[in-house]
Parts: C-alpha cells; sequence; structure tokens
C-alpha cells in the first residue's frame, strides 16, 4: 500500500484538480476490499453521502498501535478513504488523537476541490478515528 509521504510527494507533482481526482481514484482502486462481514451498521459513518464503512483495532498497551480499514461504494471516497487510513493506520493511539488530517488534505490541494458533503463526509471519518484511538489510551 502506498505511504502517506509517497501520496503527499504524489500530489506535489500533479499540477491540475483532474490530474489529483484520477490519482484519488487509482488510490481507492488500489484499496483493499473491506470483507463483506465487517460491513455492517456499527462500522458504517455517519454524516457520510456516500456509504462508508471503517473498521478499528488496536495492539497492546495503553497506548497501542492502531489500524484501520475501510471501504466505500463511491470510487472518489473510496480514495479519500484510502488517504485517511494512510494517515491514521499504523501510528500509536496518542499520535492518532493528535493528527488532523484535515490539514493534510489542506496541503495536498484536494480539501477546496471537495463538494460540501464529501468534505462533511471526510471530517467524520477522521473524527471517527480520532474518537476510536482516544478510547483506547488507558
Amino acid at each position: 500500500m502506498t505511504t502517506i509521504d509517497q501520496m503527499i510527494d504524489d500530489f506535489a507533482y500533479l499540477e491540475d484538480w483532474e490530474d489529483r481526482y484520477r490519482y484519488v481514484i487509482e488510490l481507492g482502486k488500489a484499496l483493499p476490499d473491506l470483507p463483506d462481514a465487517e460491513k455492517n451498521a456499527e462500522n458504517k459513518v455517519q454524516g457520510c453521502a456516500s456509504q462508508v464503512w471503517l473498521s478499528t483495532s488496536a495492539g497492546p498497551g495503553s497506548d497501542p498501535v492502531m489500524e484501520y480499514q475501510g471501504d466505500s461504494d463511491a470510487h472518489i471516497v473510496r480514495g479519500l478513504v484510502a488517504i485517511v487510513l494512510a494517515a491514521y493506520s499504523g501510528k500509536k493511539a496518542s499520535q492518532v488523537v493528535e493528527l488532523d488530517a484535515l490539514d493534510l488534505f489542506g496541503k495536498i490541494g484536494l480539501i477546496e476541490h471537495l463538494s460540501a458533503q464529501r468534505a462533511n463526509g471526510l471530517r467524520s471519518m477522521i473524527q471517527r478515528i480520532r474518537e476510536e484511538a482516544a478510547k483506547r489510551l488507558v
């Protein structure tokens, strides 16, 4: 899977919105499928116009390493999920709580190109990820 640093570098080379849009869709296509059993009401992210599911697991300890899996039924949103997962998965819960991926989306020039509904859905997804990490901190 592409790392968040690779994604940031790739976005830096893409000049126009159309190229960035295509890259987001490519990232979504490369995202591993979420098992159907994980596409349930508990994992559904509220506040997203499209269907978005997010599954969370945490390692042992008082500041566990967090792992996230996600999926969406919309191509562009699936790409946004891939970026969010690359930003948060594999980090300690304390790092997840501190990181605001919205800043990242601003840096790579995506946030201003998202519709209000997609931006709200993105915020909901990020909030859910950070809340899941906060629950794991002891």
